[in-house]
């Protein structure tokens, strides 16, 4: 392992060989959720991480990343529009690389490749990963996914296996958007929570072999099929459909926000 201070930062070649030994095969389609702060230090910073990712996926390959914003209450602007802090330095980095496709919308993805446009392409998904959205057209196109130093609460993936099994929760969120010039505000049910017991998914992908794990940088990185993840949460899910919901003596607000929408939908 590299410290963060140590000037012999990782490299782009060096980065290339690590996902291709987790697998990304050439010409993937590849969703990917980062944290730079555990895989550097990266020769050139998330720009370099960003080129190892897009050489390991070859010129046929495709590179998708989230990219919404922070501020329910502005204007979304794929443009301009910060990427949210979040979601990082490497999604806000890709966005702005001028080959890069980002979505028109404030649940906005980034990608980059022979898909770019058709991953993009969707108008306003209510909620945000329904089939007809970034992660819903990842799925489709059977890519990947690839978690580099975050675990399975930052995988999106699985907020569309949520809805394609029809989780009975829905918590009211708002976004806006420009209608004739002018800030609109759009009310929707979105399957929200706390996200932290996605957690399981890590466990239930292990023990039928469907998740490669190893290291990319200083951090530990995990590769699956966007399907392979929709299935097995949707097994688990047929079980109990409220298995990612912490119980309520937990006492986490935002879990018990979606159980009792539960009751009121």
């Amino acid at each position: 392992m590299r410290h963060p201070d140590d000037p012999r930062a990782w490299q782009q070649a060096e980065l290339v060989t690590q996902l291709r030994a987790l697998g990304v095969p050439p010409g993937a389609v590849l969703l990917v959720h980062a944290s730079f702060r555990s895989i550097r230090p990266v020769q050139r910073g998330p720009q370099g991480l960003i080129e190892a990712l897009r050489e390991a996926a070859g010129p046929a390959g495709t590179l998708v990343m989230p990219s919404w914003g922070d501020d329910d209450d502005a204007p979304f602007d794929p443009a301009a529009t910060p990427a949210s802090a979040d979601l990082g330095a490497v999604a806000d980095a890709f966005w702005r690389l001028p080959d890069v496709v980002r979505s028109h919308h404030p649940f906005a993805f980034a990608a980059a490749g022979p898909h770019a446009h058709r991953i993009t392409a969707d108008p306003l998904p209510l909620p945000p990963h329904i089939p007809a959205s970034p992660v819903g057209r990842v799925h489709e196109l059977d890519g990947q996914v690839l978690l580099l130093g975050v675990g399975h609460d930052a995988n999106t993936t699985i907020h569309l296996a949520e809805l394609m099994a029809g989780v009975p929760y829905g918590v009211p969120h708002h976004c806006t958007v420009l209608r004739d010039g002018k800030p609109a505000r759009i009310d929707y049910l979105e399957n929200d929570h706390c996200c932290q017991r996605f957690d399981l998914v890590d466990g239930w992908l292990k023990e039928k072999g469907l998740q490669r794990e190893g290291p990319v940088g200083n951090a530990g990185a995990r590769l699956m099929r966007a399907r392979d993840i929709v299935d097995v949460v949707r097994q688990q899910l047929a079980r109990d459909p409220l298995v990612f919901l912490h119980p309520p003596q937990v006492g986490c607000e935002e879990c018990d926000a979606a159980r009792r929408s539960v009751s009121t939908k």
